[in-house]
Order: C-alpha cells, then structure tokens, then sequence
C-alpha cells in the first residue's frame, strides 16, 4: 500500500504507467476502487492509497466500491451478510 500524500508526483506517475499500481483506495472508509472511478477521482489525497493488485487491498480488510466495481461489491456484500 502506498499513501499519496507520501509518493513524489513522478514517481506516481512512473508507477502507473509500468502497471505497477491498478487500485485505488480511501484509507479512512477502507474501500478500494479502479483508478478510473468517478467516486474515487472526487477523494481527499490525504485519504488515497493505491494497491497493485486487488488481492492486497483485500488482505488489508477494504471492501470494493460499490460504483465502478458492482459484482466484486455484492459478492463481498453477501458474503458478509
């Protein structure tokens, strides 16, 4: 996980251009997203992580987005109902 607040301008952009970070996340609601997400785009950098996979925001205990990414939100919705 890396917080935005942290990572220098160029070595964000570096990152997301090698494919190296494909997730995005607010650190205080603990939901992660695609980087193209309407929702996502609108948050506070000081409460923006990224992931490089989805794998690594779930094992962090966040939940998908129920915006850009529905059926890995209701499947992780169901699963904790």
């Amino acid at each position: 996980m890396i917080q935005h607040s942290e990572i220098e301008r160029l070595a964000l952009y570096s990152k997301l251009k090698n494919a190296e970070i494909l997730f995005a996340g607010n650190q205080k609601l603990r939901i992660y997203g695609r980087l193209d997400c309407a929702s996502g785009k609108r948050m506070l950098k000081n409460n923006r992580v990224f992931f490089s996979s989805e794998a690594e925001a779930l094992a962090l205990q966040y939940r998908p987005c129920g915006h850009c990414m529905k059926s890995a939100y209701l499947k992780w919705k169901n699963a904790t109902t």
